[in-house]
């Protein structure tokens, strides 16, 4: 990618060295310094740091909020961006649905957390459009790439710390070890209380939490008809509601009303009024249809998993589901494990294969499953999906977990039309 930038020695800049040329300065950062030779060679205008970037871009000119954890990113994000737009700020929302600002998309999916100069830049449409906070997923991969360089936070936030991208940081104590480095300056910071793998610098640190003793705490709540609760903070003691299901959904709303509270400031109640407002995300406890009831979940690791069955136990669910290829191969047998436990009939079907065989995928859940009298194996996840609709029966929920809001299939390098929800529409429609 190259920027073009008026009114400077040079024209252009960009972090690929092999764009650079006698207009384009190159940008150094951690990720591209292997290529700064290459920059050279191909006679770079000049050579620039990411911290003049920053200062060319006005960075400095808004809050930037960064959220990192296993679950919950996107959703504490989004009602982090809906809250603070309701309550009539401008603000900018960066993350694997894409890139928002004032309520309208600027950009489709992309990164969890994109390169450094493509952050940059979102940063900048921010501040030109007069945002005056960005809001950020930040990815354990992009801590330990570097992907945040620079960028002075406002506000960090941790939501949990469950196991997930083993692939790439081989053993849970490593990926744990990622995500609590985020959190070791003396910066503004928001911990869940709750999540005991949690290693961060006390300076600066407020938390929220629900079973234990937290700066925001909820003191009661309620999970029917969505959900409610009464969070304490000091002595404020504010009532809320949301359209959110299930438990798990209660953290990323503490998470998302104790992180606007401390943005804004003011009375928390201000805050609280605004929750109703905040629908959710796309393909998160998606309920596609009511009746028969099919729901559409992104979760894909073991503990997310559970969180969504969990919020479903009052029903028998018929779960459908894979895992990914050349992605933690540990989680596959607890994946099964976790469904197994909590569904009536479980369908193990392909996710999103990748280079690896869909059957080896599908062979790592099964191990996880003691039970294989409720187990059914479909590699094909259309047929999956339409096997648990046609056994359905009157009460019964299908739930179909590991890709939500995704519309297309990654098999070998290639990307297919698919989407969970509108394959079951098509059913439906013919049932």
């Amino acid at each position: 990618m190259k920027v073009e930038l008026p009114g400077f020695a040079f024209n252009y800049i960009t972090e690929n060295s092999t764009q650079c040329d006698a207009k384009t300065a190159f940008v150094l950062t951690s990720q591209n310094e292997k290529y700064l030779q290459n920059a050279k060679d191909n006679a770079a205008h000049s050579i620039i740091n990411i911290c003049e970037v920053a200062t060319i871009f006005g960075i400095d000119k808004i809050k930037i909020v960064g959220l990192t954890g296993t679950n919950g990113k996107t959703t504490t994000a989004s009602a982090i961006y809906s809250f603070l737009l309701d309550l009539g700020k401008k603000a900018a929302l960066q993350g694997t649905r894409g890139f928002f600002m004032n309520d309208e998309i600027v950009e489709g999916k992309s990164l969890t957390t994109p390169s450094v100069l493509n952050t940059y830049i979102h940063i900048y449409q921010a501040v030109s459009a007069g945002c005056e906070f960005f809001i950020m997923e930040v990815s354990s991969h992009a801590i330990v790439q570097k992907r945040v360089e620079g960028l002075n936070f406002e506000l960090k936030i941790l939501t949990n710390i469950t196991q997930d991208h083993l692939d790439y940081h081989k053993t849970m104590g490593e990926y744990t070890a990622v995500k609590n480095s985020f959190f070791q300056d003396e910066g503004k910071k928001l911990i869940n209380k709750d999540e005991d793998k949690a290693s961060f610098n006390f300076k600066n640190t407020m938390t929220y939490g629900i079973e234990n003793s937290a700066t925001y705490r909820l003191i009661a709540y309620s999970l029917n008809n969505a959900s409610s609760g009464i969070i304490q903070h000091f002595q404020e003691v504010v009532p809320f509601t949301a359209s959110l299901h299930g438990f798990f959904n209660l953290y990323n709303l503490m998470a998302a009303i104790s992180a606007t509270h401390m943005l804004v400031g003011g009375k928390l109640e201000d805050v609280a009024n605004v929750v109703d407002n905040f629908a959710g995300v796309s393909g998160r406890m998606e309920q596609v249809s009511e009746s028969p009831n099919v729901i559409v979940d992104f979760a894909h690791t073991p503990d997310g998993m559970a969180q969504v069955l969990n919020a479903l136990k009052e029903k028998e669910l018929l779960v459908v589901f894979g895992a990914g290829g050349d992605r933690d191969k540990q989680k596959r047998p607890m994946m099964g494990k976790v469904a197994a436990s909590l569904a009536k009939r479980v369908y193990v079907t392909s996710d999103n294969p990748r280079n690896e065989d869909p059957q080896t995928i599908v062979d790592d859940i099964v191990a996880g499953i003691e039970d294989k009298t409720i187990l059914s194996v479909e590699l094909d996840r259309k047929k999956a999906i339409k096997m648990a609709l046609d056994a359905q029966e009157e009460d019964e929920v299908v739930v179909i977990l590991g890709k939500g809001d995704e519309v297309t299939q990654i098999i070998y390098d290639k990307e297919f039309p698919f989407d969970d929800r509108e394959i079951v529409r098509e059913f439906l429609i013919t049932l």
